[in-house]
């Protein structure tokens, strides 16, 4: 017969997750605490299924959006992380949270990243971004949420961990993929109300996408019929130390802002000069700073 603090704990732990009565007493029997409970179901929501039935419900079932939820509410609000030993009940790590606030914050953000394993500031977290429509950096709305862990299939810590590999993925190699994640970057990145990035913020930006872009073919060199580098090396191309070049010019030039016309088209150049820069039409409607940045390099590509 299960007693009363269990049968309560049963009520909690499926309100908290939307997991069966029976997952949650088998969560609640082997892991004792709810709090601990919680998170191993969340950590791992076929912990106690079989190997087959596993297999089976990742390979047929479609995310639900129950779980989805649960975790958004897991993370939503404003967070204060803090451990102590023994007051009049046990707390471990514990976490209080504004229950007012339906959306993840920036606390929230770092306590997902840390629960994904993946560094906040990793260049995949654009991606996710990019994927539930997120409005501003490291804070997430339910809906935007929901629908793109739908979309992308995780309704669960490991699957969104498997998600975050394909995305690294796409965005390193896919062109057209890393081009949406790119534009849709400007705008997430700029400061309400303003209409270009600061220099400090472009080149923090640009240092965290143009390197996964050179390495994984996203940034391959095109020659004027669009056509992809054949041998794949990018040595006809921009290079990945050329990315250097370009925040010593934006220095000296001393820059304060960067247009959208100007973070952009940087992509399409990228894309289209050659190692030497020799290649470039100046007649052509590039901004003047890439113009100027041009000559920058064509002298620095002389003298070295």
């Amino acid at each position: 017969m299960v007693d009363k603090k269990m049968e309560e704990n049963i009520v909690q732990f499926c309100a908290i997750t939307g997991a069966s009565t029976r997952d949650a007493k088998k969560f609640l029997e082997h892991h004792g605490r709810l709090d601990v409970a919680v998170d191993a179901y969340f950590n791992n929501p076929n912990q106690f299924a079989s190997s087959s039935k596993s297999r089976k419900q990742e390979q047929s079932a479609a995310p639900s959006t129950s779980k989805i939820n649960a975790l958004f509410d897991k993370y939503k609000g404003r967070w204060m992380i803090f451990s102590v030993e023994r007051a009049y009940w046990e707390i471990d790590a514990a976490s209080v949270l504004d229950e007012g606030v339906d959306e993840i914050s920036i606390d929230g953000t770092i306590k997902l990243c840390q629960d994904l394993e993946v560094d906040p500031e990793d260049v995949v977290m654009l991606a996710v971004a990019y994927e539930l429509k997120s409005t501003r950096i490291g804070e997430w709305n339910r809906q935007g949420w929901v629908d793109g862990w739908k979309r992308l299939g995780a309704d669960s810590l490991p699957a969104m961990t498997a998600s975050l590999s394909k995305l690294r993925e796409q965005l390193s190699s896919d062109p057209n993929y890393y081009a949406k994640v790119y534009a849709f970057t400007f705008e997430f990145a700029k400061s309400e109300g303003q209409r270009s990035l600061s220099a400090e913020t472009a080149q923090a930006f640009w240092n965290l996408l143009l390197p996964v872009g050179l390495q994984g073919g996203a940034l391959s060199h095109v020659d004027e019929d669009e056509d992809v580098s054949m041998d794949g090396t990018g040595n006809d191309g921009f290079k990945e130390e050329h990315i250097q070049w370009w925040f010593d010019f934006l220095t000296e030039k001393k820059l304060k802002g960067v247009s959208k016309d100007t973070w952009s088209m940087f992509r399409d150049f990228i894309r289209t000069i050659d190692s030497q820069f020799k290649k470039y039409d100046a007649e052509a409607a590039w901004p003047s700073t890439i113009d100027e940045f041009v000559e920058y390099a064509r002298n620095r590509a002389g003298s070295s």
